[in-house]
This record gives C-alpha cells, sequence and structure tokens, in this order.
C-alpha cells in the first residue's frame, strides 16, 4: 500500500480538497504538514500524522523537520498533494522526501485518486 504526505496549510478551499483525498484512498499511513493552526482545527477519523512546521521557520528548517518526522516511517511508494500550501513549504517536502530517498508519485483527488 502506499503512504500519503499532504500538504495542509494555506489556499482557499484546499482544506476540503486534502480531506476527499484522505478519504478516497486506504492508505498505508497519512502524514500532513501543517502549522499550530491546521494541527489544532483539522479533524480527521483516520489515524493522521501531523508534522507541525514553524511560521517563522526556514526553507530549510522545514526541510529537516520534515525528513526527522518522517525518517523510518515510510515505505517506497509515497503519494504526495501539494493543493494547499506555499512554494518553499512545497520545496521543503520535496526536498525531504528526496533526502530520505522515496520515490514520489503527485496525486489528486479527481473522483478518485490520480495520479499526475
Amino acid at each position: 500500500m502506499t503512504d500519503l504526505i499532504a500538504m495542509l496549510s494555506t489556499g482557499k478551499g484546499s482544506w476540503a480538497r486534502v480531506y476527499a483525498l484522505i478519504k478516497a484512498e486506504n492508505w498505508e499511513s497519512i502524514h500532513l504538514v501543517t502549522n499550530s493552526f491546521g494541527k489544532e482545527k483539522f479533524t480527521q477519523e483516520r489515524p493522521v500524522n501531523m508534522i507541525v512546521l514553524g511560521d517563522n521557520d526556514s526553507v530549510g528548517q522545514m526541510r529537516d523537520k520534515i525528513a526527522a518526522a518522517l525518517q523510518g516511517k515510510l515505505k517506497m511508494d509515497v503519494a504526495v498533494n501539494f493543493v494547499s500550501g506555499s512554494g518553499e513549504e512545497h520545496m521543503a517536502l520535496i526536498a525531504a522526501l528526496i533526502k530520505l530517498g522515496v520515490g514520489l508519485r503527485f496525486v489528486i483527488e479527481d473522483n478518485g485518486v490520480k495520479e499526475l
């Protein structure tokens, strides 16, 4: 099965799209990269690992936090979604996943999970 890693940050309507993606497939594990507001407000009935970034973190700090939080928790098949968040957050997540040596598949929810 596949691990899902998704940004859960800024973007109008993006939380609903992340929620739909989570529900669209039976993921091995779910990891959401978010901020303190997202950790507090986003609810989900499935188990989710929240990786919380600081508002003032540099891109390098974000990368290191994400990599540390995911170390040893991923299989080789990782589905990634960037529907939410900023460019700096996206770069930090990609850099962390490359650092961990996992393969990436970019996915969206569009009447089911679709790989881009």
